[in-house]
């Protein structure tokens, strides 16, 4: 039997009964919760052919157990876990690339709720995969889950055994390369981020690693004029995710 996996919120079940409906196996309500995002919902759902059942609050604070101070607004879905992405995966991504690919890069990142938060970030701008090392990385775990609010389920992420030689592999095939760093010469709005494009972030002290910072096309920095140095991760990752949106979506 596949497993399966909760998605709670009204934001996070809306956008996977928009976009991915065939995902979801059965979709859960509070029976004492009938508001109108309730219902509206519901009605998304009978329209997409989406099992909808009432539940009392004990069972569906039996189901959320274990998921710390869910923010579930009286609504879940069960979802069937997509197998893990492989590399293999990533090389079928690169034959049909296209100038408005976008990927992540998270080097060293292994704060599961940092990583949540980080897919999170890359499903709303549209990234086509998240791209991690398979040693020293965040777990995908009900923490991680939790944060990325459903995206741990839409968006692929896959782990790499060597990030460098992953690398250059896909810059073979036309992707650029555009690495954070708080000593880089040129900020993230004076760099092109059009095209085929990896942005990569390193880990939360450290940053990237010497052969990840020397296999990029070219390093950038957030410009900052506050007191403090450096961003969270996976603030700085939105940061960079969507001046690339920006730069991509502007009027001609």
């Amino acid at each position: 039997m596949s497993e399966l996996s909760l998605v709670f919120g009204i934001h996070a079940v809306k956008g996977l009964l928009v976009r991915h409906p065939g995902k979801i196996e059965e979709l859960l309500y509070l029976d004492q919760r009938q508001d109108g995002r309730v219902r509206e919902l519901l009605g998304m759902a009978r329209d997409k052919g989406v099992h909808c059942r009432s539940v009392p609050k004990e069972e569906f604070d039996r189901l959320l157990k274990g998921q710390g101070d869910a923010a579930h607004q009286g609504v879940l879905v069960r979802i069937k876990a997509d197998r893990i992405s492989n590399e293999a995966d990533l090389d079928d991504m690169l034959e049909s690339l296209s100038p408005q690919d976008l990927f992540l890069i998270l080097d060293g990142v292994t704060d599961p709720h940092n990583l949540g938060a980080c897919l999170r970030s890359a499903n709303a701008a549209g990234v086509k995969a998240v791209i991690v090392p398979k040693d020293k990385s965040a777990p995908l775990n009900p923490a991680a889950r939790k944060v990325a609010c459903g995206a741990a389920d839409i968006t692929p992420l896959i782990r790499v055994t060597n990030l460098a030689r992953t690398i250059k592999h896909m810059q073979s095939y036309g992707v650029w390369f555009v690495g954070t760093a708080g000593e880089a010469e040129h900020t993230l709005h004076e760099t092109s981020l059009t095209g085929p494009l990896a942005i990569v972030m390193g880990a939360e002290e450290k940053g990237m690693r010497r052969l990840t910072r020397e296999g990029c096309d070219a390093l950038v920095k957030i410009p900052m004029y506050g007191e403090v140095s450096s961003l969270n991760v996976s603030v700085a990752t939105g940061v960079c995710l969507f001046e690339a949106v920006r730069q991509r979506h502007r009027p001609k």
